[in-house]
């Protein structure tokens, strides 16, 4: 939600709502003029960056990905259109465990995040899974969970299992 509590373009209205994903990059010169904004060739560059990248990605590794055909990437024109991008509901931003901002391209779904504090390993977590915490805080409290923005910080089963070493167990 915004600053101003109405939701973004875009963004799922539900918890859980699937995201439209045909044509989405295919529309995005149309929709940028729509809003008074220029196909550049750098907007051009990261969106074709994006349209190769699957699941999440952070902004450093989007600017150096952009930098790898055009070294004259500059970052805030990354950063500036992924804000674009976000308001357009093609890319959701999130926060890891450690407050990195990360990007999720084309989300199916909002979801959140389990991360393991020993190994480092990370798992979508799906509003199925914490569906009674969300009704709880619009309950108790009349507010409303931006999921994608949850992160669970943890330990794994495997690492539980293995006693601590942050090994994998065997079973």
């Amino acid at each position: 939600m915004s600053a101003s509590g109405s939701r973004r373009l875009g963004v799922p209205p539900t918890p859980g709502a699937a995201w439209d994903r045909s044509g989405a990059w295919a529309s995005i010169p149309e929709r940028l003029r729509e809003q008074g904004l220029r196909w550049t060739p750098q907007r051009r560059l990261l969106v074709e960056v994006l349209a190769q990248t699957d699941g999440h990605v952070t902004g450093g590794e989007l600017v150096e990905r952009c930098r790898e055909a055009d070294t004259t990437t500059i970052p805030s024109t990354v950063y500036r259109t992924l804000d674009v991008l976000e308001e357009l509901g093609l890319i959701r931003h999130c926060h890891g465990v450690d407050g990195r901002e990360e990007f999720h391209v084309l989300p199916e779904t909002e979801h959140g995040h389990a991360y393991c504090n020993e190994c480092g390993r990370s798992w979508d977590v799906e509003v199925e899974e914490v569906g009674a915490m969300l009704a709880s805080f619009q309950e108790r409290r009349g507010f409303e969970v931006d999921l994608s923005h949850l992160t669970v910080a943890g330990r794994c089963r495997d690492c539980r299992g293995a006693g601590g070493t942050g090994e994998a167990a065997v079973e």
